[in-house]
């Protein structure tokens, strides 16, 4: 029988504070859904009506009071139920207040998880999360299963719960904060995939183990029905063996698994069960990367386990031009190709973008300081860049991390410059035709940025303004 119900007598009639609007969609499907049910909704969030005004837009007229540019204490006090942005961060003292009356916490996932009729294939990591997700769903669009894809990846489906029935599969992109809160309820996904493990969000988080922590949640309360898919090349992940009672699958780029996913011959080979799956594809794939390749051999896996045919995972992969922001093409000028990598928000994720590359590269890095080490990025650095130029709260770190390292023969040239304007109108200057202009920042953009994707777009109309500037 369906939970639905239940839960719709609970909302409706009910005082609930969702803390945190936001701009990526969770918050304003929570508050969609929630005064649907008939709840009594109160929005609160610290940034301004202007601030927030395309997530306004989205709400119309819905009877919902709102409560913008501050908190109020009585919002957290006089309530049945908080629902809380995973952005919040865990040591405000608004929670602790909600907690001390004994208000019941919840977020837009957990809501999601315990109605949601249909199984749920869930994909988290340091790096890679969306386009395994975006990837998969396409792939199991592609074979006739109904597909609905959302989560961190910007797309709440809370508010399209009424349309999912138990025969259709969702997959969900799953951070680190969303899992946080997914573990207070003890559920994880049928099918869980996690891409990678490398330091990430620290300044949350304040150590790795509990990075870790709030990860390992993706596979914590799977049952012996579930999937567990993971990155045999990741040393992290090799030791989550035997964390969760689901069944361990594993893929590899480097290493031929007896069971499991792995290259060979310019194809995909899937071992499974006492079955071989094979997917002749690498040749045709348009995103670059070693990183992309494990991407793709996740997405096959969970999508042979839910049955899609082999055609339709190849004409997915080979379809799969890739996401906006994840080493995406831009333009060629002069005989320069220019490459915008600005959801490349942690070191690795940058390594792994100028890995990507065989021509010189010009970096251009640096921004937001997520307290986690920026030493082996910096290596990386000498060893495959032509020329970096840094930008942001952590450039002078990684110049001095550079100008430090030791018993390399030659080091790139190092730059510093003010704005992205500015570091692209340099990296213009000093590339020379058959080089690669490449952002992958390595940090995250707040501080000169409101996000990853406002930084990405300016880099490619700074690259158009180029374009259109230079001479016939």
């Amino acid at each position: 029988m369906s939970k639905r119900p239940t839960e719709i007598e609970r909302f409706n009639g009910r005082k609930i504070t969702v803390m945190g609007l936001g701009l990526f969609g969770g918050g304003v499907g929570a508050v969609k859904y929630l005064a649907s049910q008939g709840a009594d909704v109160t929005v609160t969030d610290l940034k301004s009506a202007e601030e927030l005004s395309a997530s306004l837009k989205l709400l119309g007229n819905l009877p919902v009071k709102f409560r913008l540019g501050k908190h109020y204490e009585e919002d957290f006090v006089n309530v049945d139920m908080l629902v809380v942005s995973p952005a919040v961060p865990n040591d405000s003292r608004f929670l602790k207040l909600a907690f001390e009356n004994n208000i019941r916490i919840d977020s837009e996932l957990s809501i999601f998880f315990r109605l949601c009729p249909a199984p749920v294939i869930g994909i988290t990591g340091s790096n890679g999360k969306s386009t395994t997700t975006s990837l998969l769903g396409e792939m199991l669009k592609g074979a006739g299963i109904k597909t609905w894809v959302g989560g961190n990846i910007g797309i709440s489906l809370l508010e399209n719960l009424e349309e999912i029935e138990a025969d259709n599969v969702v997959v969900l992109e799953i951070s680190s904060f969303q899992l946080e809160y997914l573990a207070r309820i003890e559920m994880s996904p049928h099918i869980s995939i996690v891409t990678n493990i490398a330091p990430n969000h620290l300044d949350r988080h304040k150590t790795m183990e509990n990075y870790i922590g709030a990860k390992k949640a993706i596979i914590h309360y799977q049952q012996e029905a579930d999937y567990a898919i993971m990155n045999y090349d990741d040393p992290t992940l090799k030791k989550w063996e035997g964390e969760s009672k689901g069944r361990h699958l594993w893929f590899s780029a480097t290493k031929e698994l007896e069971n499991g996913a792995f290259l060979k011959n310019n194809e995909i080979i899937i071992n499974h069960n006492s079955n071989r799956t094979v997917i002749p594809c690498s040749t045709q794939i348009n995103i670059k990367g070693i990183h992309n390749w494990q991407n793709i051999m996740a997405a096959s896996y969970a999508a042979t386990l839910m049955h899609a045919d082999v055609e339709s995972i190849k004409n997915a992969i080979t379809g799969f031009a890739g996401l906006e922001h994840r080493l995406e093409y831009v333009h060629t000028i002069n005989e320069v190709q220019y490459y915008n990598d600005s959801k490349a928000t942690t070191p690795e994720a940058a390594t792994a973008g100028i890995k990507a590359f065989d021509n010189p590269t010009i970096l251009i890095a640096g921004g937001y300081d997520k307290q986690v080490s920026l030493h082996q990025f910096a290596q990386e650095c000498v060893r495959n860049t032509k020329c970096v130029i840094l930008i942001g709260g952590t450039a002078e770190t990684i110049q001095k991390l550079i100008q430090d390292i030791k018993g390399e023969k030659t080091k790139p040239d190092v730059y510093m410059a003010a704005s992205l304007d500015e570091s692209v109108k340099k990296a213009s200057e000093v590339a020379e035709p058959g080089d690669i202009v490449l952002l992958s920042p390595a940090c995250a953009s707040f501080g000169m940025f409101a996000n990853y994707e406002e930084r990405g777009k300016e880099f490619k109309d700074l690259v158009r303004h180029i374009v259109a500037a230079a001479p016939c």
